[in-house]
């Protein structure tokens, strides 16, 4: 388990996390999300002893990381599949960690199967492997240890659609044997398909989490006009009943349910393209909508 309590980091007058808490559940994928820059890697960086905090605290398996006599054994952490000797072939680079916490040599053949490295990819030199290798490599050096604990930053980046399907099957595997996982991507699909639960940072504060079935469950409505140039009508026939609405994609998202936000478009004479549960729209529409006031322009996490 990963426990987060009141996390703060400041860099001088500016604050990148702010009283941040959270925990990442034994047995579950907790999905981390924020657009960027708003503090998702550096509470990461926090959790594994690369970045000391300002205040707070974050224990992994029950004590900090660096009291942690030999971390890999207990997490595994992949932050950047490219900080990686590029002038090491992957065997080596995985035989180092296998050396480093004093595993058995048959380690370094094994987690490379895993992780889909065949003996020639193993045998090159990382500068001459693709961005999907390196996280493949990534992921290996995180469960060479066979730890408890995997805290990863996106780790599908450069990973085909049969790459990333190996990936979601792999943590999947890895939670419901009794791993926890903390997986931090831009691929909101993914998240979406994988995780149990969500928390969503913005501006260096939590902003929403929960289950993921909360956090969609609570979404509101989805609602778009047949006439685009009727949608502010409908918008302020909702705030006349004491309703929030939020612009969003071309219609609006609801805090109602779906028959009060038809009653109204009904009396303002406006006709509906659509109306639907929010918790349909998926994980991307409200994710937009919970960080619309954090993120920073085209960024989408």
């Amino acid at each position: 388990m990963i426990s987060v309590e009141s996390l703060t980091k400041q860099y001088g007058s500016f604050t990148a996390v702010d009283h941040v808490s959270f925990t990442a559940a034994t047995g579950r994928v907790t999905g981390f999300l924020g657009p960027n820059g708003a503090g998702k890697s550096t509470t990461m960086r926090v959790m594994v002893g690369l970045t000391r905090a300002t205040s707070g605290r974050v224990t992994v398996t029950g004590r900090d990381y660096r009291e942690l006599v030999n971390p890999g054994l207990e997490v595994g952490v992949l932050l950047d599949a490219s900080a990686q000797h590029a002038g090491r072939t992957g065997r080596e680079i995985l035989t180092i960690a296998q050396q480093t916490m004093g595993l058995s040599r048959t380690r370094v053949a094994e987690t490379l199967a895993r992780v889909g490295l065949t003996e020639d990819e193993a045998g090159r030199r990382v500068r001459d492997y693709s961005l999907g290798m390196r996280q493949r490599l990534g992921i290996a050096t995180a469960l060479i240890g066979d730890p408890e604990v995997l805290i990863l930053d996106e780790p599908a980046n450069g990973l085909d659609p049969a790459g990333i399907r190996w990936m979601r099957d792999l943590l999947r595997g890895f939670a419901d044997q009794g791993g926890t996982v903390l997986l931090s991507s831009h691929l909101l699909h993914e998240i979406e398909v994988i995780a149990d639960d969500i928390v969503v940072i913005g501006q260096g504060r939590i902003v929403a989490q929960g289950s993921k079935a909360e956090l969609l469950a609570s979404a509101g409505t989805l609602v778009r006009t047949s006439d685009p140039s009727h949608l502010d009508r409908l918008a302020r026939a909702l705030h006349e009943a004491s309703v929030v609405t939020t612009p969003i994609d071309g219609g609006l998202r609801v805090d109602a349910d779906p028959e009060l936000v038809g009653e109204a478009a009904h009396r303002a004479g406006v006709v509906l393209r659509e109306l639907r549960a929010a918790d349909g729209a998926g994980l991307e529409e409200m994710f937009l909508q919970l960080t619309a006031e954090t993120a920073r322009e085209g960024a989408a996490a």
